[in-house]
Parts: C-alpha cells; structure tokens; sequence
C-alpha cells in the first residue's frame, strides 16, 4: 500500500542490511512497518548560551548545526535530526513510531510524534541520550519503525484539514508556537 499510494519517498521494498560500506542499521520495510533513516542534518542541544527551553518561545541559538554522516550527542543531552524520508500520510491512517532497538540498548530514546491522517513531510527525530557517556548517531541507517494503523473509515477532521503547523515541513523542524 505504501508503495501504490506513494506514501514514503524514497521507499525501500525490503528490509537493508547491508550497503556499499558494510554493515548497516536495517532500514526499510519490515513485517508491520517501515524502517526510517536519519538524514545528516542534526541540531544538537548546547547549553552555551545559557537559553531557557521554553516550547512557545523556542531559542534556535540552544542549537549547534552539524551536517555529518555521525552526530556525537553529549551525555545527558539530546539532538534533533529528520527522516530521509518524505511521507505522506493517507486520510485512513494513523502512525506511532519507535526506537530500533539497537539505539535502544545503547541508552539512545528515539522520540516522535504520531503522524496523524493526511500530514506530510518530513520527520522531525528526537534522540535523547540517557547516559553518562557520548553517543554515536548514524546518518543514513536505520533509526526508529514507524508502525501504520488504519481505520474502517476516514477520519472525520484530518491534520490538513485544520491547517496544522508542522504540515509539508522539511529539514530539521523546531517548535514553533
């Protein structure tokens, strides 16, 4: 159905594992979802300029810019990134997404939030390190499955339809208020 609808660009039929540097995070379809890539786009979180986190009146300067192929995320600290993939969500459909457990295991939380019916763009990726130590995020591997649940029928309200404020966002999207 993905594939049909053209509901994720670029779309990957199968489950990778493998690319022309070796091993990678799997990305991809899976049995019940579909595997998401991190671009090379990060912000990651800093505290240099002493800015108060505050989600209706969002500080861009909390952020240091890093395009890379890794992100190295302070200890106790978090990053934000976006899928390579666009997505395009059908009326009928609602998605939950979560952390591979790969990231999982090493104290990396993959946070998003659910893409609502008729939303579209690109993800906006959370990672939070949990732990005491630097962590290693990899741009272009997989990093969290989106899970897709659809309904007997269409939604009565679609996020489009009440003009939500994320929708068609690309790159790296902050709050906004």
């Amino acid at each position: 159905m993905a594939k049909e609808r053209a509901m994720i660009d670029p779309f990957e039929a199968t489950q990778v594992r493998e690319s022309e540097q070796g091993r990678v995070i799997s990305y991809g379809t899976s049995s019940y979802g579909y595997d998401v890539r991190c671009a090379d786009e990060f912000k990651i979180f800093t505290n240099i300029n002493s800015a108060i986190v505050d989600p209706k009146n969002f500080d861009s300067n909390s952020f240091v810019d890093l395009k890379s192929d890794v992100c190295i995320i302070p200890p106790n600290s978090f990053a934000l990134a976006r899928t390579v993939e666009y997505f395009r969500i059908p009326r009928s459909i609602l998605t939950i997404c979560l952390g591979k457990s790969t990231y999982a295991r090493c104290g990396i939380i993959v946070n998003v939030t659910p893409l609502e019916p008729e939303w579209e763009g690109h993800v906006t990726l959370e990672f939070s390190n949990t732990t005491p130590l630097p962590a290693k995020v990899y741009a272009n591997e997989g990093v969290a499955q989106i899970l897709f649940f659809e309904s007997d029928e269409v939604c009565e309200t679609s996020y489009k339809d009440r003009g939500g404020k994320y929708q068609g966002q690309r790159g790296v999207t902050l709050p906004k208020s």
